[in-house]
């Protein structure tokens, strides 16, 4: 398995200075680029105060350069919102100019403060991803011009100049929350899935229901899909205690809630709660994430695979309900005592250790019997080196200077 970050970003503390936020964001991603995590998304918003990030490729393009192994990826990026041929060649541009590391991620738009002010009613975005999907894969992936006239642009005989870096084309995902629009675009045309707080909708098992969409449009289309390319993300604080972990929450989990019950208008994602308490123990008990030790974390993920037959990713949603230094000690502690469970990192290990155990009395005797070995050679050695130079040399007779007669 997989594990990353999905980074909307949220920034929902009143007050403080965006410039910081950004560099924190920065910061993150640096550290897990550091820690080994595979990958990380980044959203694109332009309201609500919060999610900052208005062009996730830009951000992108600043973070590649300061990063070595993850791979970057939009997530998501509202497609509606823009011209899908730009979107293929901005695409294309970041996916040479990373190297391959680059990813795209798809959705219709999160917030409708967004699509309002552009004109365009949050009821028609599913449908236009839908859509626009279908044109921009046609663009990223054949060399024939489209032409494709929506209320939204008018390509005429369009094509992107650069084939992918990647061959035949970077991964493209699609966003899912609680609809079926997004398993059925990327089931229709073989794309990754992205499962957005899909742990979020009450009781409805959405995981079970957006992998059966997914397997249905691919029965129909012919396309091929991949378990392995599914990405699970969710809500997560560790730390070495539980009692560690609700102080550390309480810094800013109330200011998350706030911001997805009373400003951001997204039905589908909005916390349970009223109080701190009461939002900690919505979050632990509802199945949404977690807040507690890595073995909660280990036994949350677990569940996820259970409850979906199998998923390739688990990405944590970045949400700074903890101050910087508690979080960066947050995803450490997944690093290191989370992560290798579900790795295979651990077994050989593992199996290595027994090993030793079971052996060790037994090479043990026979260490301290290499030991007394090397001690009683090297000790007659010393002996018949000592006896040598206490021998008399040949006798030559004595040394004389006069020269011998003929």
């Amino acid at each position: 398995m997989r594990f990353g970050v999905f980074m909307a970003p949220f920034h929902t503390a009143r007050g403080q200075n965006p410039l910081t936020a950004f560099a924190r964001d920065v910061a993150t991603l640096q550290q897990l680029d550091e820690l080994g995590y595979d990958e990380a998304w980044i959203g694109e918003h332009h309201s609500g105060g919060s999610e900052l990030i208005a062009s996730p490729e830009i951000f992108i393009a600043h973070v590649a350069a300061q990063t070595k192994h993850m791979k970057l990826g939009t997530g998501v990026l509202s497609l509606p919102y823009h011209n899908p041929l730009w979107v293929a060649d901005r695409a294309i541009l970041l996916d040479h100019l990373t190297r391959g590391r680059f990813m795209l991620g798809l959705g219709p738009g999160s917030l409708p403060t967004d699509a309002t002010m552009i004109g365009i009613d949050p009821v028609s975005q599913r449908s236009a991803l839908e859509e626009d999907t279908e044109v921009l894969i046609q663009l990223l992936t054949q060399d024939e011009p489209v032409t494709k006239k929506t209320a939204r642009y008018n390509l005429v005989e369009a094509r992107c100049q650069l084939r992918p870096y990647t061959t035949p084309c970077f991964e493209v995902g699609i966003a899912a929350i609680a609809s079926p629009s997004g398993p059925r675009i990327a089931g229709k045309h073989g794309l990754a899935l992205l499962s957005i707080g899909a742990t979020m909708i009450g009781d409805l098992d959405m995981l079970t229901a957006h992998w059966s969409v997914m397997e249905e449009r691919s029965h129909q289309f012919g396309t091929i899909i991949e378990r392995a390319a599914w990405r699970l993300v969710g809500p997560m604080h560790i730390a070495e205690t539980k009692e560690q972990a609700y102080k550390d929450v309480a810094y800013g989990l109330d200011d998350w809630c706030r911001y997805l019950q009373y400003e951001a208008a997204v039905p589908h994602f909005e916390p349970g709660g009223s109080t701190l308490k009461e939002r900690i123990d919505w979050i632990n008990e509802s199945g949404v994430g977690v807040i507690g030790t890595p073995d909660d974390a280990i036994r949350h993920i677990r569940l996820l695979q259970e409850q979906s037959h199998g998923f390739g990713c688990y990405l944590m949603m970045a949400h700074e309900w903890a101050r910087a230094d508690a979080t960066r000690q947050h995803f450490e502690l997944f690093a290191q005592q989370v992560a290798p469970h579900f790795q295979g990192s651990l077994e050989r290990l593992d199996a290595a250790r027994a090993l030793a155990v079971r052996r060790r009395e037994a090479l043990y005797s026979r260490m301290g019997d290499a030991l007394d070995e090397a001690k009683t050679r090297h000790a007659a050695e010393q002996a018949a080196r000592a006896d040598g130079l206490q021998r008399p040399g040949p006798d030559f007779g004595e040394h004389t200077s006069e020269t011998p007669e003929p």
